[in-house]
């Protein structure tokens, strides 16, 4: 079979990372396509979609717009949207853009192999944006390189419903994994190479898979994912504050290879504004916990996601998320102003925040918390960190490319060191964005 090549982007989280390397996985070993290194080469185009932020839809049809140029020069490219914006959307994303050949949701990514074929055989459009749960975890091959770090997904789709969150609408209810599935797939990665597991999930904490009979808990998975030979770091992402039970912060007691870091969204200061969101805790109850997992592991670092401006949002209630910034003191941290989503609550609330106002709040918050990670950064100098190699240096090929335990990149010059590697590295200087180190000695 003659090979093809195919192009994905992918915007949104690390879970549509996730899915878009399945996606490539599957195309590669059903239909032997191939890599493109850019658009113009591609004979299969796909839009991995996140439907998070405002304009999310339009951002996906200026983007088809641009690709559509490309079938006057190659007639039988073909164009396939997936990912939340496509299962948002559906049938309307063909309607408006005829030029899309497959629509495929989160859920149906396994079927997109047989959703080109027909294409191909009967040039009619496919959409496929069902919720069969589970299934597509039994058609995904495993990575062929899984690289020093690999993304493992352990459940899917969402029940909080807060009211600014489109996710479950377009990813579903929560529904998890089995646990020896879930722990064969790190095998076979850790086979392959990866060092790192970073268990994904829209509400990961939440995980209730089945173990011997019974429901085992994500720091259940954690332990018994320990225990698997050449692993020795685990990761897990989003988590939600509202379900990060005790067993949970325990295990960072019991489990050295879950690493000194965690994403804990917060997203306002104020218990009035985390009501209006359905967020389902109290500012007294997230600083609790983090005092609880800082009880265990004192060098604990903390990340964090903030919404600026929901609807009628005070200075006060402002006031109140900047003093959980300087409480807790994040080490890293995304915010946005909000954005209405469909099929949300908080869509349909009046809101008296005019958006330079928003914008100026945005800007106070940014800067403090840039100010905040900085000074984590500048802290470091002088440290021996023990870091995963895991790329050349994107800005000098002879360089190579480390992650810390708090997920800050390090270049330095590799010695006899590869990717894959651990190396301990004595931070020599902080940037914006890197740290620059030198080895002192590697632990293989």
């Amino acid at each position: 079979m003659d090979s093809k090549k195919v192009y994905i982007k992918t915007h949104g989280c690390q879970m549509n990372e996730y899915d878009s390397s399945k996606m490539l996985d599957l195309l590669k070993s059903k239909q032997n396509f191939e890599i493109a290194e850019s658009e113009d080469e591609a004979d299969l185009l796909i839009l991995n979609t996140c439907s998070i932020r405002e304009k999310a839809q339009e951002k996906v049809f200026h983007q088809i717009g641009r690709w559509k140029k490309f079938k006057t020069k190659k007639p039988d490219l073909k164009i396939a949207i997936g990912g939340c914006v496509a299962s948002q959307e559906g049938e309307k994303i063909v309607k408006r853009a005829p030029a899309v050949d497959v629509v495929f949701g989160p859920q149906t990514l396994h079927k997109l192999p047989e959703l080109y074929e027909e294409k191909i055989k009967t040039d009619r459009t496919q959409i496929d944006i069902s919720f069969p749960k589970l299934e597509k975890f039994n058609f995904l091959p495993s990575a062929e390189d899984p690289g020093p770090s690999a993304f493992v997904s352990v459940m899917e789709g969402c029940n909080k419903y807060c009211s600014f969150c489109v996710v479950p609408h377009t990813r579903g209810h929560e529904v998890s994994r089995n646990v020896i599935d879930i722990l064969n797939e790190v095998s076979v990665l850790a086979d392959g190479g990866a060092r790192e597991i970073y268990f994904l999930g829209q509400n990961v904490n939440n995980f209730k898979g089945a173990y011997k009979g019974e429901s085992a808990s994500l720091a259940k998975l954690i332990e018994l994912t320990a225990k698997i030979q050449n692993i020795e770091r685990i990761r897990f992402t989003t988590s939600h504050p509202y379900e990060f039970r005790d067993d949970l912060v325990e295990v960072y007691d019991k489990v050295p290879e879950l690493v000194s870091h965690v994403h804990l969204p917060v997203q306002s200061g104020s218990d009035r504004i985390l009501r209006l969101m359905r967020r389902r805790y109290s500012v007294e109850r997230y600083l609790d916990l983090i005092d609880k997992i800082r009880s265990i592991r004192p060098e604990m670092s903390f990340s964090s996601d903030f919404i600026v401006g929901f609807p009628n949002e005070t200075e006060k209630d402002f006031a109140a998320t900047m003093q959980v910034v300087e409480e807790v003191k994040f080490d890293e941290s995304f915010s946005f102003i909000y954005s209405p989503r469909p099929n949300t609550s908080a869509s349909e609330m009046s809101d008296n925040v005019g958006i330079e106002e928003k914008k100026e709040r945005l800007e106070i918050l940014q800067s403090r918390l840039t100010e905040l990670s900085f000074g984590y950064s500048r802290r470091m100098v002088g440290t021996i960190q023990n870091c995963l190699i895991t790329a050349s240096s994107k800005k000098d090929p002879s360089e190579l490319q480390a992650r810390t335990v708090n997920n800050r990149i390090v270049n330095f010059k590799p010695r006899d060191f590869k990717v894959g590697d651990f190396v301990n590295l004595l931070i020599r200087d902080a940037y914006s964005n890197s740290l620059r180190g030198e080895v002192v000695n590697a632990v293989l």
